[in-house]
């Protein structure tokens, strides 16, 4: 996992992320967002829906995510017997939450299944406090930066290159989350851009310095 040194992919990033969101709260492309959750409503045979839904718990944070990294985290501690193997999982919980989360309490946007009045605009007061706030995807912006992650604590335990484990997740969550209607499309879009930024500033940390010049625990007297 090469450190990158160009910074312009992460500015084309996160303005495109800035456009989408402004065109979005100026009312354009919420046409497209209902068309394409209605054709998925109609489009959505039960196997098929089964069998999307548990590809998509790839994106759940709490529920897969965090505690597989957290058990990687936990055979990395127990072979090294350095606090440094915990800096990965620090990292990237710190990253996630101090975005993902906040942007989507800011945005207020509900997602598709709300009942509520206006479900696709943003800046929505009805979806204020909804559970289920849609806008950006936390699935996809998770399964970007978590399996940056997961890759590298991967690698330092078999040795083995583990890229494919970061492009695989994400498409597969995109997918499933915007067919199962579970955000619209372009919550997935705005998910892609911004988890692409938060994985590229993860690859960006001097990994090498971070866990190789590892201090043992001190062993008990």
């Amino acid at each position: 996992m090469r450190q990158l040194r160009a910074w312009w992919p992460d500015v084309v990033l996160l303005a495109a992320f800035v456009a989408l969101t402004v065109a979005l709260a100026n009312g354009h492309l919420l046409s497209l967002d209902l068309r394409v959750a209605g054709w998925v409503d109609e489009h959505r045979p039960k196997p098929l829906y089964w069998a999307l839904r548990v590809f998509n718990y790839l994106g759940q944070g709490g529920q897969v995510l965090m505690p597989v990294t957290l058990l990687l985290t936990a055979l990395l501690f127990w072979r090294w017997r350095s606090w440094r193997a915990v800096i990965p999982f620090a990292v990237v919980f710190v990253l996630t939450y101090i975005t993902i989360g906040p942007l989507k309490i800011w945005l207020d946007r509900a997602a598709p299944a709300f009942k509520g009045p206006d479900r696709e605009v943003l800046f929505n007061p009805a979806a204020s406090g909804n559970l289920a706030l849609s806008y950006p995807s936390g699935h996809v912006a998770n399964t970007l930066a978590w399996y940056f992650v997961i890759a590298l604590l991967l690698r330092e335990l078999t040795g083995r290159d583990w890229t494919a484990l970061r492009v695989a997740p994400p498409v597969i969550v995109i997918i499933t989350t915007t067919y199962l209607a579970y955000h619209w499309i372009t919550d997935s879009v705005a998910g892609l851009l911004l988890g692409l930024v938060l994985a590229r500033l993860l690859a960006r940390l001097p990994w090498q310095a971070l866990l190789r010049s590892r201090t043992p625990l001190a062993s008990p007297a």
